[in-house]
């Protein structure tokens, strides 16, 4: 693998064999543990689809014509 410079920040290459075998996905979330002095494990970030989850266990419905409005919520003019 090579590493890049992506912005400020850098960005691994991951090999197509590897990008099959685990089947991802551009854009997906990853989440990075530092696990030794020169290791680290890579794995799927399941927050936001754990966060979805508890959302839909709470059954809450919105009623047909609801409209987020950030603006209201605020109480921006």
């Amino acid at each position: 693998m090579k590493i890049g410079k992506r912005g400020s920040g850098l960005a691994i290459r991951i090999p197509s064999s590897v990008v099959k075998e685990l089947n991802l996905n551009a854009g997906e979330e990853m989440e990075i543990t530092v696990t030794g002095e020169h290791r680290f494990e890579v794995s799927r970030d399941r927050k936001r689809l754990e966060a979805l989850d508890k959302m839909r266990k709470m059954r809450f419905v919105l009623p047909d014509d609801y409209v987020f409005n950030r603006d209201e919520i605020y109480d921006r003019q």
